[in-house]
């Protein structure tokens, strides 16, 4: 399982025109899933987002997390994170979960999320869809971790 987190002053997914989800600070989180994932790996990598520290202190050190920030989570699946880009000039996707996997996973990170963030705290794109992400990268500040 990847998480691409961007720590952002404010986020947005759109579908179909119409902003779906939205946060004015904290994380935003393109959550790739893998063939060999499951819960155990959602569970780790849950963990580790939510208290990573990357929100500046009273001194303006990264030393806060989304937790104890008091930011939010904006969740978006991100098929493509799963992408093999080893070899040649286009990505191969064998080492994507199945959609109903994934989306499983999704989901259950997603209520993870919100038993400790609190259901007002986390925001989801939406599965499957074409969406249109828009963002204010703070820093920037970017990280790719994985579980």
């Amino acid at each position: 399982m990847k998480g691409l987190i961007q720590r952002v002053t404010q986020a947005s997914v759109s579908v179909d025109g119409e902003v779906i989800a939205s946060i004015d600070g904290g994380l935003l989180l393109l959550l790739g899933v893998e063939r060999r994932d499951s819960v155990a790996q959602a569970d780790a990598l849950v963990g580790k987002i939510i208290r990573y520290r990357i929100f500046p202190d009273d001194q303006g050190r990264m030393n806060r997390s989304v937790e104890d920030s008091g930011g939010s989570l904006l969740i978006v699946p991100q098929f493509t994170l799963a992408a093999d880009t080893g070899s040649g000039t286009r990505p191969g996707f064998s080492n994507a979960a199945e959609p109903k996997t994934a989306r499983e996973l999704v989901d259950y990170f997603g209520h993870e999320a919100k038993k400790v963030l609190g259901e007002e705290r986390v925001e989801f794109g939406r599965f499957g869809a074409d969406m249109k992400v828009a963002l204010v990268n703070d820093g920037p500040v970017t990280f790719l971790l994985n579980a």
